[in-house]
């Protein structure tokens, strides 16, 4: 039976995107999948992976924010700013240096963090999946390329510092991160490592949110394809519920004839006129289209942006 909505997949250690996206096209028995916000191979948790008719809300989602827990190993870095990448400095804090952060209750740490909070802009870190050239900036690292990625803007809405843990080497900050999209958390660990003095990486990453999904929801591939092997779909989510935080204008018959024949409707809404504000166009709680206000012929009218009622 092929699957049309949307499946939490909990990633496990090890296993790229990618290859949650082949596992998915098994169990949902179709080529027709696509994830939001891959993942690195390391990294844990919360993938959610559209199937089918699903894949048609995906442009509407790739905008979420996203929630994670990660470890950071501080007196370390890699050339990767994650523990599986070969080491680049050890600067481990002294017996001194250590009694000075604890009797600080490791003011500094916390400082840098907080800075690392105000961050607007980001250079991704040059083993990630960002695209050179039509090429993975990883696989170019990998090959010895030399190449220059350029700042994105960012937002980071939160940082919050669960406990400091020391180590016979260095200590290990546990922290949750919420943030906007292209967001990277090593690059948050190397930065606050950077202000310390000390240097830091990724020890674990677990990503645990993505929009409205949280983690405790998703299950693994091997879940997953239990599950279905006993008849049980209960995991499958309706796509049109990832919508569900977009504003709704109720249609009448007539508007929603209209919408289904892609004509442009007059509509008494203000336009926005720094962007595109969409809405879902619905008809007695069906959705029609998501469509958006703009000015035309000193009227406001409705847009399409993408027609559903017509499957």
């Amino acid at each position: 039976m092929t699957l049309d909505g949307v499946v939490l997949v909990d990633k496990p250690e090890g296993m790229t995107s990618f290859a949650v996206d082949i596992s998915m096209r098994k169990i949902a028995d179709t080529k027709k999948v696509g994830h939001l916000g891959t993942l690195d191979p390391f990294a844990t948790g919360m993938l959610p992976v559209l199937c089918g008719k699903g894949l048609k809300y995906m442009r509407f989602c790739e905008g979420w924010d996203k929630s994670y827990n990660c470890r950071a190993l501080f007196g370390k870095t890699t050339d990767t700013m994650d523990i599986t990448g070969e080491t680049v400095t050890e600067n481990y804090p002294s017996d001194e240096a250590m009694a000075e952060l604890e009797r600080t209750d490791y003011a500094a740490v916390r400082q840098a963090f907080a800075a690392v909070a105000e961050t607007e802009e980001q250079i991704p870190p040059k083993y990630s999946a960002k695209k050179i050239g039509g090429r993975r900036a990883c696989d170019l690292a990998r090959d010895g390329v030399e190449f220059e990625l350029k700042s994105t803007k960012i937002k980071i809405h939160s940082i919050d510092i669960n406990s400091i843990e020391r180590q016979a080497q260095g200590f290990i900050v546990d922290f949750d991160v919420r943030c906007s999209k292209g967001t990277y958390i090593r690059t948050i660990c190397d930065d606050a490592g950077r202000m310390t003095g000390f240097g830091a990486c990724a020890v674990t990453l677990r990503r645990t949110a993505v929009g409205p999904y949280s983690v405790s929801d998703a299950r693994t591939p091997d879940e997953l394809r239990a599950l279905k092997e006993a008849g049980d779909m209960s995991f499958l989510l309706s796509a049109e519920d990832a919508l569900s935080d977009m504003p709704a204008l109720e249609m009448s018959s007539r508007q929603a004839a209209d919408l289904r024949f892609g004509k442009k409707i007059p509509f008494d809404i203000k336009a926005d006129q720094d962007g595109r504000t969409y809405y879902r166009a619905c008809r007695e709680g069906r959705l029609i289209a998501v469509v958006y206000p703009a000015e035309e012929g000193g009227r406001t009218i409705l847009r399409i942006e993408r027609l559903f009622d017509h499957d």
